[in-house]
């Protein structure tokens, strides 16, 4: 019975999972210890990362301009718009991508004339005595100002030089000195600028245009047929008019010829220029391209770049280095942007004007020289610049116009409707026509709409 009962008790002890009693040990065997092996424990889970810094919020923009930059007229259009104050893009068209400006070019010739030439450096001509008895040399200093309208009367450049003016200096120091011989000759000397005058990407029809005369050292009135008139033809020979004019200063029966002083030559008179700062307002205000390339021209000679086309690659992107901003991929092939083969990107322009919006360094010369819409003057008060409803940025908008056959440009700042200022750069490249000024003036009429709100979809 006992044995009957201690089976049943392990039969329960295993159906019920209880344990089952401990038999008591025999006398005289050893008793043994059972060890339980404790169950494993589990790794703590890992820490969640955490975010170093939150996220800075950005503000959802909701005006758009999409449709704007859809107008066919822009053709291949490229822009940039940035907030002045914080630097950021708020839309963006291929704006890394360099390509031709047009005349908004000037505004680079205009900064590194700045930074290599200074704003009150002023282009001096002078007349020194030559080495043949009775002979004077007419030097040209690289002012295409120096007018040959009598003084007291203002040419298309005000307050620029006169040869008048020049003539009676020379007289007056050829006549002081009693062992001097009648003047007789003129020798015209145009050295310091190399040739040839005339770029070859240019579109000979500029001259006779009236836009653009030939690059030379000496010259008077920007080779104008009219010295009034700001746009009027160019002659073919802008030395040999500025020497006939001189020697009608003289008196008349004087032999003209070409060639270059000589070493050492006592200097009889000399007159000046306006100071850069001067030229380069006249220049952007109505897009003047003799004198943005006699500042490029002036800036190579200074810099020690050279005196021909070919040395305004390395002088007007080392002029510019000083700024601090990326010149990579910008192509200076001339002064005004006149030419194809310049190229800048959209988005060097925006940085730049961030620049001459705080006018830093000398840079407010520019912000003073821009057109402004619906102004009283220069290239955006013409009738066909901001009008219609583009008319609600007028006085808001400062910016350099640029036109060639290839593309229309336009690039400053905007003093948006909700206060913010902006700097933008827009082009409108390839096949285009005169309209694509209206398409542009439309889309900067609504970046002054839309301020910090512009959208970039």
């Amino acid at each position: 019975m006992f044995a009957l009962l201690g089976t049943g008790a392990v039969v329960a002890s295993a159906a019920t999972g209880a344990p089952a009693p401990l038999r008591p040990a025999a006398a005289g065997s050893s008793t043994s210890t059972t060890t339980s092996t404790p169950a494993p424990s589990e790794a703590p889970p890992p820490a969640r990362p955490v975010p170093t810094a939150a996220t800075a919020a950005s503000p959802l923009r909701t005006c758009s301009v999409a449709d704007l930059a859809a107008d066919p007229r822009l053709a291949n259009f490229q822009a940039q718009v940035v907030n002045a104050t914080t630097g950021e893009v708020l839309f963006d068209r291929g704006g890394d991508t360099p390509s031709r400006t047009a005349s908004v070019l000037k505004v680079l010739t205009s900064a590194a004339a700045l930074r290599v030439l200074g704003p009150d450096y002023r282009a001096t001509t002078t007349v020194v005595a030559g080495s043949a008895p009775g002979s004077v040399v007419l030097v040209g200093g690289g002012d295409l100002t120096l007018s040959r309208t009598p003084s007291g009367e203002e040419s298309v450049y005000a307050g620029a030089a006169h040869l008048d003016q020049l003539a009676d200096q020379t007289i007056a120091a050829w006549q002081a000195d009693p062992a001097n011989p009648p003047l007789t000759s003129l020798i015209l000397d145009s050295s310091l600028f190399g040739g040839p005058g005339w770029d070859p990407s240019w579109d000979r029809k500029e001259l006779s245009d009236g836009y653009m005369p030939e690059i030379t050292a000496l010259q008077v009135d920007g080779d104008r047929d009219n010295p009034s008139r700001s746009t009027s033809a160019r002659s073919g020979d802008p030395v040999g008019r500025a020497g006939a004019a001189f020697a009608d200063e003289l008196g008349g029966g004087v032999s003209v010829s070409r060639g270059t002083a000589p070493a050492g030559a006592r200097q009889l008179a000399s007159v000046q220029s306006q100071p850069v700062s001067t030229l380069i307002q006249q220049s952007l205000t109505v897009s003047d391209n003799a004198l943005a390339e006699m500042l490029a021209r002036l800036v190579a000679v200074k810099s020690g770049a050279g005196n021909t086309f070919e040395s305004l690659q390395q002088s007007t992107v080392a002029g510019l280095a000083p700024y601090g901003l990326d010149t990579s991929g910008i192509l200076i092939a001339d002064g005004s942007g006149l030419s194809d083969d310049n190229a800048v990107p959209p988005s060097y322009l925006t940085r730049l004007f961030i620049k001459i919006n705080a006018r830093e360094g000398n840079l407010g010369v520019i912000f003073d020289g821009l057109p402004v819409a619906g102004g009283p003057s220069g290239s955006l008060s013409y009738s066909d610049r901001f009008t219609g409803e583009n008319a609600v940025a007028d006085g808001a908008v400062f910016a350099k116009t640029g036109w060639i056959d290839t593309g229309y440009t336009l690039s400053g700042i905007i003093h948006a409707a909700d206060g913010t200022p902006l700097t933008f750069a827009v082009y409108a490249l390839g096949d285009v026509s005169d309209n694509a000024k209206q398409a542009l003036d439309t889309i900067t009429a609504g970046f002054f709409r839309c301020g910090d709100n512009l959208s970039n979809t």
